[in-house]
């Protein structure tokens, strides 16, 4: 059986918000839960703290994740939820990558 190759445009038409590893880390660790802490993100990922506070705003700023914010006594705490944006760009993510593996053709 012959393979059919996946035009190399459809690797530029990858949503680059998701692409980029730690989003796509940040995305799918939220997209199995209902709501996330900063620490527990932070410690998941291995991001600094830098790092994850600005991938998260690009997230929150493309509408793909929103940040709670509230105290639990006086210490505030942080967390994020995917919205539905989200759930949706991940998925087309990952329907895009499978759309770009070879695929068995007949001749």
């Amino acid at each position: 059986m012959a393979k059919t190759e996946p035009s190399p445009k459809a690797i530029l038409d990858l949503d680059r918000m998701v692409h980029e590893p730690a989003r796509l880390a940040i995305l799918t660790v939220l997209a199995s839960a209902e709501e996330v802490a900063f620490l527990f993100l932070q410690r998941v990922t291995g991001l600094s703290k830098g790092n994850l506070s600005s991938h998260t705003q690009k997230l929150e700023g493309a509408g793909y994740l929103e940040t709670v914010k509230v105290f639990q006594g006086r210490i505030p705490a942080t967390s994020f939820r995917i919205t539905e944006d989200g759930r949706a760009a991940l998925r087309a993510y990952h329907q895009q990558l499978r759309g770009l593996l070879p695929k068995e053709g007949k001749p």
